[in-house]
């Protein structure tokens, strides 16, 4: 049974939550203090219909929180007009240029306006964790920062089973590559076969940490597999995930299933134009709690930076400084 540890790292600005399960990073949870709370994932909203697109077979919602509009599919017998008022709930959060994906609860009546926020990300993190402990403080913020480092990882080795695996997102779909390099004295087939399930496995944990999704395309290592064993391992890998489904497996190796979108992909997440600020906070804090016998920490940086930043350096007590006499966009840590 696997191991599971909570950690939660909140400051002005941004809060982060991470799940960690048998010392690998599970999932990881970003919010920002500016985020449209109408957009979030659950977040429920009275909208107004403002285009119907019969080819779609959608319609757009402004749920008054301006563009982009919520993305809204329509059942074969479902028949709405163009100011029509709905009750409705974000299934799936903006990405790229793409509003968020709602689901029609009911009729509404009103301005559009939001009824029932999402849940924030110490609620998501509570939930999950039950009676377990939520760690915070200078262990969370060391693993909020190498839960960012592995989201962001172009490639993951675990030479322990000869793996190397990449996994890229793209417009069109999500690609895996299952690279096998072989171990000394190991049978190929056999390592082969256990690097496939190696790596079918870091594939999902990959996808749920990055918050990854729509149609994925794994390319497994060697050829001559028997479908069956591959679909089970897929399947068992990805058993937590909600609504997957799998094609056949190809002749040439590749696998192919789908999963559907749900929150905001973490790399989004971390283009935010304040993450950089919100990083060197993090570190300003780490040092803080790192080095206690130090009467001040500065964080220097540029005036524009500071002007955003203020409030979450302020919440670090009075041994955290802002300095805004720093070049605009680089941020260094010194002790005062």
């Amino acid at each position: 049974m696997a191991d599971f540890q909570y950690y939660l790292d909140e400051m002005p600005g941004e809060t982060r939550g991470i799940v960690v399960s048998d010392d690998r990073i599970h999932s990881l949870y970003i919010e920002h203090d500016s985020d449209t709370p109408q957009h979030r994932l659950g977040a429920q909203s009275v909208g107004r219909i403002t285009r119907i697109e019969p080819g779609l077979r959608a319609a757009f919602v402004d749920m008054g929180c301006g563009e982009p509009y919520g993305f809204m599919g329509l059942g074969k017998n479902q028949r709405f007009s163009e100011g029509e008022k709905v009750l409705v709930e974000v299934t799936a959060e903006p990405r790229e240029a793409k509003g968020p994906a709602l689901k029609r609860l009911g009729n509404a009546d009103g301005e559009p306006r939001l009824v029932k926020p999402a849940p924030r990300v110490r609620e998501i993190l509570e939930s999950l964790a039950g009676s377990n402990p939520v760690r915070m403080g200078l262990e969370a913020i060391e693993m909020a920062i190498h839960a960012e480092e592995e989201a962001s990882a172009a490639q993951v080795l675990r030479p322990e089973y000869g793996l190397d695996l990449s996994v890229q997102r793209t417009r069109a779909l999500i690609a895996a590559d299952i690279d096998y390099a072989p171990l000394p004295g190991k049978d190929s087939r056999k390592g082969r076969d256990a690097v496939n399930k190696h790596g079918l496995f870091e594939v999902a944990r990959l996808l749920r940490l990055r918050h990854w999704a729509g149609t994925v395309v794994v390319d497994l290592a060697g050829v001559g597999f028997v479908d069956d064993s591959i679909l089970t391992t897929a399947k068992s890998a990805f058993s937590t995930f909600e609504s997957v489904s799998f094609g056949p497996l190809s002749r040439f190796g590749l696998l192919q299933f789908s999963l559907p979108w749900r929150y905001q992909p973490i790399d989004e997440r971390l283009a935010h134009p304040a993450t950089a600020g919100f990083n060197a906070v993090r570190e300003l804090r780490r040092a803080l709690l790192t080095d206690t016998a130090s009467p001040v920490y500065e964080l220097v940086c540029g005036a524009g930076e500071a002007a955003v930043l203020a409030p979450a350096v302020r919440s670090l007590g009075p041994r955290a400084r802002l300095c805004a006499d720093g070049k605009p966009g680089q941020y260094i840590i010194r002790e005062g």
